[in-house]
C-alpha cells in the first residue's frame, strides 16, 4: 500500500505540473476539476475528497444484454466495482440485470452503463431513473450545440468560421452550414462553454446565437487521458506574453541555447502551425520556427527550464501523433534534469495507446484504368501493417481502408499509393458518407500532390494562417542566414473580380504580408502571379488571404514544362451531338483558347494556358464520369431527424431536431404525415401508409403499423408514427442499392467462355489483318468506327438512346431478355377495369352511382382512390364533383363519408355516358331517376371487411365475383350507398398493348422471354399468361435479379435485362446490355445501355434487329477493305509487271482513296433504315400467337423456388421484399374463419403478400 500510495502522488504531482505549464485559462469550475483526474475511473483515489459519513448511497437495477457465462459476471463485477463512488455490485446471470449502491455525487448510472458498454455489452437503466451527469463528470463528456449564424455569403465564410473555430481548445468537431445559416459544433464542456464558441464566431463580424444544446456524448477513458494530456491552447495573447517573459529572463543573464532538430511526418502548413503553436507556449521555450521544405525546427530555449528530451517528447505527443523528432548526436544525452518527469509525462501521448477499434478512411485515387490497377492497389496496400481490409473502385475512383490508426494513418497510405505511381488524396477519415464521394464544384477534394487546382474551401480550416496581427514577430527576428531557401513563385486562379479597384485591394493587402515579395494580378485572366518566401509563407496560405478578402481563390498547378497543348484519346461519342457538346464545355472553361474533337479518330487537340489550367482538369472536364443519377438517389435521405425521447408509457418528454450524421442505431425517430423516412428502422408507435415507389418501383402505398419495417428516403403519406433506427449511414436500404450498382458496374465483365480453337483462329486472323494494316490501313480503320457512328445515329431517330458502340454491338448477340412488370410490362399506374351495379339491391342510376363514388374517393389520396376518381370524371365528362363531409380513412380497409350536390354535376354535365361496353354490366342500364330534391349519400367503400365492419352482409354472389376478379390480378372493391350494397369496382394495374406483341416477336427470333418481379405469384401469373410468358421469378429481391443475370451469363448466355425501377438498377448495370424505359427513374436510366424514349416495348425488338443491321454492314465493309487489300498489294508490288501490268504511284494513292470512300458510303447506306412498323409486327404474329392457360405458366419463386425466408436474403432485402406490393395486392381483407368458402380465395386490402402477415416477413 505504501507503494502504490507514491505511485498515486507522483502521477498527480506530473499531472499538476503540466497544467501548472499549459496555463489553462482561469474558470468558475477550475478549483473542482484540479481535484479530478482520467486515474479516478480506474479504481485510484487522486485527490478527491473522502465520502464522508452524510454522503448519499441509491441501490439502482441495471439491464444488462450479452452476459453467457459466469466470466461475463465476474468481468463486470470487478471492473464496475473498482469505480469511483461505487459501494457495491452484485450482477444476476440468470435475470440478466445488477444491481448497483453507488455515490450519485461521485458518480451516475450513465457512466454505469457506459463502463460495462465499453466491455462489449448492452446497458440501460431498468427502473427508469436517468441520473443527470454530476459536475465531477465533465472532463469525461462532449457536448453539441448548435448555433444560428448570420452574415454568411459564400463558401469562404464557411471555411473561415470553420477553419478559426476548430482551432479553439475543447472543440472537437465543427460543420457550418451555409444554407441552412447555422453551425453544429462539438466541444468538450470541461474546456470551452457555448456562449465561448458564440462569442468567437461574433468576434468574426458574423451574428451567432445559441439555437439549441444537444444532449452530451460520453467518451471512453481513452478519449478522458487523452484530454487531459493535450496541450491546451492559451489565447495568442498569453503565447505573446511569454515570448516577452523569455526574453526579460534572457536579459537577466540566463543562457539561451539554440537547438535543430528533424522532424518527420509533416505534410502541410498546419503541421507547421500545430507544432509551432504549442511548442512556443512551452515554458524556457522563446522561439521555435519549423521548415516543412526541410523537415526542420529551429528552438531556441533556457535548458534550465527544458531539455531536447522534453522538447522531443513533446513534440512527438501532439495530434496526430505521427511526428517522429531526431535530435542532434550533442543533445541524445542532454536530458536527464529534473524536468525530465514532466516531460516523460508529457510524452504519454495518445499515439502510445493501444487503440482496440479499426478506422476507416476514404481515398480518392486517379489514374487508375482498369481492373489490374484496382488489383495492383489492393494487392500492395492489403500488406502494410495495420491494414484490415481495402477495397478499391475503378468506376469512383476511390479506395476504403479499414486499418488500426494506432499503427498506420491515412497520409502513410496515401503516401504508398502514390509510390505505386497513382494520384490519391484523402478525402475523409473515419467516413460514414455515400460511396460516390464529393465530386461537386463546391466540394472539391484536395490533392496533396500538386496535380489539379487546390481548393482552398477544404483546406483553410487546416491550413489557414493566423491573422496577420496575431503571428508572433519570431520570423522578422531571425537571421538572415536561416533563410538561404531562395525565393519561389505561385499561380492562382481567382474569381469575383470585376474591376480594376478588385485588383488593387489584392495586389495592396498581399504586399503587405510577410514573405510576399511581388504580386502581379491580371482582371481579365483571373490569375495571380506572386512571388514569396517559402521560409515565412506558402501558396495556401496566399489564396486563404485572398479569400479574407472576400474573392475565391484556387492554387494552380505548376504547369511551367508544358507548352500548353495536348491531344486527348476520347471514348465513347457516338454522335455529332457528343463533339459538339464536349468542345462547348471546353471552350467555355477558362485558360482553354481552342478546343477540337475529331468523331472519326476519337482525337480532340487543347490549347491552353499552363498558367491558368493544367491537363489533368482538362481530362476531368472531359470525363465527367461521377454518377449524378445515383448522386440523387441518395440525395433522397433526409437531412435532419426528429429524434425523441421517450419516457414512461411511450410517452414523448422531449424532441429535438439533429442532423443526419448524430443519429445513431437504436434512437427513436418521429416522422410526420408527409416527411421523408430518414432511416431504415421498425414502426414503434402509429399506423401509416409508405410510398416507396422511389425504392421498389411499385406504385401502391404499403400499410405501416407497428413491428413494420420502413425504408429510408420514402415518405411517410398519412399518420405520424414513432419508428427505432435499425440501420443508419451506409447501412440503409438506399446505401446498399447504390453499392450493388457500384459493384455490378466493376463486376460487369466480356463472357470469358470461349474455347480454344476459336482463340488460335482468332490470333491467326489477327495476324493477317494487321499485315494488311501495315500496307493501307484507312480502309480497315473506318469500317467499323463509321458503321457504329451512322447506326447509333438512326437509332437515336427512332427513339432509341443507345449510350456508345459496345452495347449496340452486343444486341445481337442477345440470348435472353429479361423483363421487370410494374412500370414495363404494364402502365405502373392503376386504371378502373371494370364497373358492376348490383340490378336487384341498387337504388340508383349508373350516373349517379359514378358521380357519387367520384365525389368520395376524391378527398382520398390512395392510387385506388385517385384511379377511381380520375375514372368517374372521364365517364361524367366533367372536372368538377360534389360536395363530401365527415370523410374518414381507415387505412387497410376503405372510406366513409357523406356525398351531397351530385344533382347538379349531373345536370350540367351534358355528354353523356358512353354507350355500355364489356367493362360495364348489363344491370347498369338502369332508368334514369327522376329530378328530385338534392339529398344526402352516406357512402362507404372498401374491402369485404370494411363493409362488414359497418354492419352489411356480401353474398357468396358478390363474393364469387370478386374473387373471379382478384384471381386476374385485379383489386375488387365494394360500394355501399345508404346502407345498401349497390356496386363493385375492378381495378387493375394495366398490361401494356404491345407487350403481347412485343414478347411473341422475340420469341419468334429464337430469344428466352422472362419475367422476373418482386410481385407476388399469383399477380406474376396472371400478368404473364396475358402476354405470353411462360417462365416468371416472382416474389424477388433486387440482389435476386442480379444473382439470375449472373446465373445466365454463367451458362454462356448473352442477357438483356428492360426495367424502369431504382430496384432494377443492380441488374440493368450488371446485363450484357441494358434496357431502361424513357419514363422510368434517372438511377435506371444512368445504370443502363440503352433508353426507349417512346416507351414502346416494340423498341427493345427494334434495337435487337437494328444491331444485327449495324452487324452486318460492318462484315462488309470489312469484306471491301480486304478485297482491296488483297488484290491492290500484289499488283502495286509487280508482280504482274511480266505481263505489263503495273500501278504508278497516283493510281496506288487514288486507289487507297477510292477504298476509304468505298467503305463510308457503305456505311451511309444505314441511313436507309427503317424501322419495322406495327402492322409488320402484326401481320408477321398473325395467326400464331395463342393466350397461355395458367397451367402453362411455370412460376418459380425467388432464385429456385425456395420461400423466401431462405437464409442467403440479407436484412435490407427482407425490407426491400415486403414493400415490393403490386397493385393487385391491395384487396380484401381475408374473411374470417367462419365465412364462406368463396371469401377464402380473396386478396387482402392490407398489402400483406402470399396470404401471409407482414410480421411473417420482417
Amino acid at each position: 500500500m505504501p507503494e502504490q500510495e507514491r505511485q498515486i502522488t507522483a502521477r498527480e504531482g506530473a499531472s499538476r505540473k503540466i497544467l501548472s505549464k499549459l496555463s489553462l485559462p482561469t474558470r468558475a469550475w477550475e478549483p473542482a476539476m484540479k481535484k479530478s483526474f482520467a486515474f479516478d475511473n480506474v479504481g485510484y483515489e487522486g485527490g478527491l475528497d473522502g465520502l464522508g459519513p452524510s454522503s448519499q448511497v441509491d441501490t439502482s437495477t441495471i439491464r444488462i444484454l450479452g452476459m453467457t457465462c459466469q466470466s461475463c459476471v465476474k468481468s463486470i463485477e470487478d471492473r464496475i466495482s473498482s469505480l469511483k463512488g461505487i459501494v457495491s455490485m452484485k450482477v444476476s446471470l440468470e435475470q440478466g440485470s445488477a444491481t448497483v449502491k453507488y455515490v450519485p455525487s461521485v458518480v451516475s448510472l450513465q457512466q454505469v452503463c457506459h463502463q460495462i458498454g465499453d466491455m462489449g455489452f448492452e446497458a440501460s437503466i431498468a427502473e427508469g431513473k436517468a441520473a443527470s451527469w454530476p459536475s465531477r463528470s465533465l472532463p469525461a463528456q462532449e457536448a453539441v450545440v448548435k448555433l444560428r449564424v448570420e452574415g454568411m455569403t459564400c463558401q469562404s465564410c464557411v471555411g473561415s468560421i470553420e477553419g478559426k473555430v476548430r482551432k479553439l481548445q475543447g472543440v472537437v468537431r465543427v460543420k457550418v452550414s451555409l444554407s441552412n445559416q447555422e453551425a453544429v459544433i462539438t466541444y468538450q464542456p470541461y474546456l470551452i462553454q457555448p456562449e465561448d464558441l458564440r462569442d468567437h464566431v461574433n468576434d468574426m463580424g458574423f451574428e451567432a446565437a445559441i439555437k439549441n444544446k444537444l444532449a452530451p456524448l460520453s467518451l471512453g477513458p481513452i478519449d478522458i487521458e487523452r484530454l487531459q494530456s493535450t496541450n491546451p491552447k492559451r489565447p495568442l495573447s498569453s503565447a505573446n506574453q511569454n515570448f516577452n517573459n523569455s526574453e526579460t529572463l534572457g536579459h537577466q543573464g540566463r543562457n539561451v541555447v539554440t537547438l535543430q532538430l528533424r522532424i518527420d511526418g509533416m505534410h502541410c502548413k498546419s503541421c507547421v502551425l500545430n507544432i509551432e503553436e504549442n511548442i512556443g507556449q512551452l515554458l524556457g521555450v522563446q522561439s521555435i520556427q519549423v521548415s516543412l521544405e526541410n523537415k526542420t525546427a529551429q528552438v531556441q530555449y533556457d535548458p534550465s527550464c527544458t531539455s531536447p528530451v522534453a522538447l522531443q517528447m513533446a513534440i512527438e505527443a501532439l495530434p496526430p501523433g505521427n511526428f517522429k523528432v531526431s535530435l542532434p548526436d550533442a543533445a541524445e544525452g542532454s536530458g536527464t534534469d529534473h524536468r525530465s518527469s514532466s516531460s516523460h509525462s508529457l510524452g504519454s501521448s495518445p499515439r502510445n495507446q493501444v487503440q482496440s477499434t479499426c478506422s476507416t478512411t476514404l481515398i480518392a485515387i486517379a489514374g487508375m484504368t482498369c481492373a489490374s490497377c484496382v488489383h495492383t492497389i489492393e494487392g500492395m496496400i492489403s500488406q502494410l501493417e495495420g491494414v484490415q481490409q481495402i477495397s478499391v473502385s475503378l468506376a469512383e475512383g476511390t479506395g476504403t481502408v479499414l486499418y488500426n490508426p494506432s499503427v498506420i494513418s491515412p497520409e502513410e497510405l496515401r503516401a504508398a499509393i502514390e509510390d505505386m505511381g497513382f494520384e490519391a488524396s484523402v478525402v475523409s477519415e473515419n467516413c460514414s458518407t455515400n460511396p460516390l464521394g464529393n465530386h461537386s464544384a463546391g466540394n472539391s477534394v484536395v490533392q496533396t500532390t500538386g496535380g489539379t487546382p487546390t481548393s482552398v474551401q477544404e483546406v483553410a480550416p487546416h491550413a489557414g494562417r493566423l491573422p496577420t496581427n496575431h503571428v508572433p514577430d519570431i520570423w522578422a527576428k531571425s537571421p538572415q542566414s536561416s533563410r538561404a531557401v531562395a525565393p519561389q513563385k505561385c499561380f492562382l486562379q481567382i474569381k469575383g473580380m470585376t474591376c480594376a479597384s478588385c485588383v488593387s485591394n489584392i495586389e495592396r493587402n498581399l504586399q503587405k504580408e510577410a514573405g510576399v515579395l511581388s504580386v502581379l494580378v491580371a482582371l481579365m485572366a483571373g490569375k495571380a502571379e506572386v512571388k514569396y518566401d517559402p521560409e515565412v509563407i506558402q501558396p495556401l496560405e496566399i489564396a486563404q488571404l485572398i479569400q479574407d478578402l472576400g474573392f475565391e481563390a484556387a492554387v494552380m498547378e505548376d504547369s511551367a514544362g508544358s507548352d500548353g497543348n495536348i491531344e486527348l484519346t476520347i471514348t465513347g461519342m457516338t454522335c455529332a451531338s457528343c463533339v459538339h457538346n464536349i468542345e462547348s464545355k471546353l471552350t467555355r472553361t477558362n485558360g482553354i483558347t481552342y478546343a477540337s474533337v475529331a468523331l472519326a479518330t476519337s482525337k480532340a487537340l487543347v490549347k491552353f494556358d499552363p498558367e491558368i489550367i493544367g491537363p489533368r482538369d482538362i481530362i476531368k472536364i472531359i470525363e465527367s464520369k461521377t454518377s449524378e443519377a445515383l448522386a440523387k438517389l441518395m440525395s433522397l435521405q433526409a437531412t435532419e431527424a426528429t429524434v425523441v425521447t421517450l419516457g414512461e408509457d411511450n410517452v414523448i418528454i422531449r424532441e429535438e431536431q439533429v442532423p443526419m450524421e448524430l443519429v445513431q442505431r437504436g434512437d427513436i425517430v418521429k416522422v410526420v404525415p408527409g416527411g421523408k423516412f430518414p432511416v431504415d428502422g421498425k414502426v414503434l408507435e402509429g399506423n401509416t401508409m409508405a410510398d416507396e415507389s422511389l425504392i421498389t418501383g411499385e406504385a401502391m402505398p404499403v400499410t405501416k403499423k407497428p413491428g413494420s419495417t420502413v425504408i429510408a428516403g420514402s415518405i411517410n403519406a398519412h399518420g405520424s408514427v414513432l419508428i427505432k433506427a435499425t440501420h443508419v449511414g451506409n447501412d440503409t436500404t438506399l446505401a446498399q442499392i447504390v453499392k450493388l450498382v457500384e459493384e455490378a458496374q466493376m463486376s460487369k465483365n466480356p463472357n470469358k467462355h470461349i474455347s480454344q480453337t476459336e482463340v488460335i483462329i482468332r490470333f491467326a486472323f489477327q495476324t493477317s489483318i494487321t499485315v494488311l494494316c501495315i500496307a493501307c490501313p484507312c480502309s480497315l480503320g473506318l469500317a467499323t468506327p463509321t458503321a457504329v457512328m451512322v447506326g447509333t445515329g438512326v437509332a437515336a431517330q427512332n427513339g432509341i438512346l443507345i449510350k456508345g458502340g459496345k452495347p449496340l454491338e452486343m444486341a445481337h448477340k442477345i440470348k435472353t431478355v429479361m423483363f421487370d412488370k410494374t412500370g414495363t410490362i404494364t402502365h405502373g399506374v392503376p386504371r378502373v377495369m371494370r364497373v358492376l351495379l348490383l340490378g336487384d339491391v341498387a337504388t340508383l342510376p349508373l350516373r349517379k352511382v359514378l358521380a357519387v363514388v367520384g365525389t368520395a374517393e376524391a378527398s382520398s389520396e390512395h392510387p385506388l382512390g385517385v384511379a377511381v376518381t380520375k375514372y368517374c370524371k372521364e365517364e361524367l365528362g366533367t372536372e368538377t364533383l360534389g360536395y363530401c363531409t365527415d370523410f374518414q380513412a381507415v387505412p387497410g380497409c376503405g372510406i366513409g363519408c357523406k356525398v351531397s350536390n351530385v344533382e347538379g354535376i349531373l345536370a350540367h354535365s351534358e355528354r353523356p355516358l358512353s354507350a355500355p361496353a364489356s367493362h360495364l354490366n348489363e344491370a347498369g342500364n338502369l332508368p334514369a331517376e327522376k329530378d328530385a330534391a338534392p339529398q344526402t349519400f352516406s357512402v362507404l367503400i372498401g374491402n369485404r371487411e370494411w363493409l362488414r365492419r359497418n354492419g352489411l352482409t356480401i353474398s357468396s354472389d358478390v363474393s364469387d365475383a370478386m374473387t373471379d376478379h382478384e384471381m386476374k390480378g385485379q383489386t375488387a372493391i365494394l360500394v355501399a350507398i345508404d346502407g345498401v350494397l349497390c356496386g363493385m369496382i375492378a381495378i387493375a394495374d394495366a398490361v401494356k398493348q404491345e407487350a403481347a406483341l412485343a414478347v411473341h416477336t422475340l420469341q419468334s427470333m429464337g430469344v428466352d422471354v422472362i419475367l422476373i418481379t418482386g410481385d407476388n405469384r399469383k399477380t406474376a401469373r396472371a400478368i404473364a399468361t396475358q402476354v405470353g410468358i411462360n417462365k416468371v421469378f416472382a416474389e424477388v429481391l433486387p440482389s435476386h435479379k442480379v444473382a439470375k443475370v449472373q446465373e445466365l451469363q454463367n451458362e454462356g448466355k448473352r442477357v438483356a435485362m428492360v426495367g424502369d425501377g431504382i430496384n432494377d438498377s443492380p441488374a440493368l448495370a450488371q446485363a450484357d446490355v441494358g434496357v431502361a424505359i424513357g419514363t422510368g427513374t434517372d438511377v435506371a436510366i444512368e445504370a443502363a445501355d440503352v433508353v426507349l424514349i417512346r416507351n414502346d416495348l416494340l423498341d427493345v425488338v427494334a434495337s435487337i434487329h437494328l444491331s444485327k443491321r449495324i452487324v452486318r454492314r460492318i462484315r462488309i465493309n470489312l469484306v471491301l477493305a480486304l478485297i482491296y487489300n488483297l488484290v491492290g498489294i500484289p499488283i502495286a508490288a509487280g508482280v504482274f509487271m511480266p505481263i505489263g501490268i503495273v500501278l504508278q504511284p497516283w493510281m496506288g494513292s487514288a486507289a487507297m482513296a477510292a477504298s476509304s470512300v468505298s467503305v463510308v458510303l457503305s456505311s451511309l447506306q444505314l441511313k436507309c433504315y427503317k424501322k419495322p412498323d406495327l402492322e409488320r409486327y402484326e401481320a408477321q404474329a398473325h395467326g400464331h400467337m395463342k393466350p397461355l392457360t395458367a397451367s402453362q405458366v411455370s412460376v418459380h419463386i425467388g432464385m429456385d423456388d425456395r420461400r423466401r425466408d431462405s437464409p442467403r436474403a440479407t436484412p435490407w432485402d427482407q425490407v426491400s421484399y415486403v414493400s415490393q406490393v403490386s397493385l393487385s395486392s391491395l384487396t380484401s381483407d381475408k374473411p374470417s374463419r367462419h365465412s364462406t368458402a368463396a371469401d377464402d380465395g380473396g386478396d387482402k386490402w392490407s398489402l400483406l403478400l402470399n396470404d401471409r402477415d407482414e410480421e411473417q416477413y420482417i
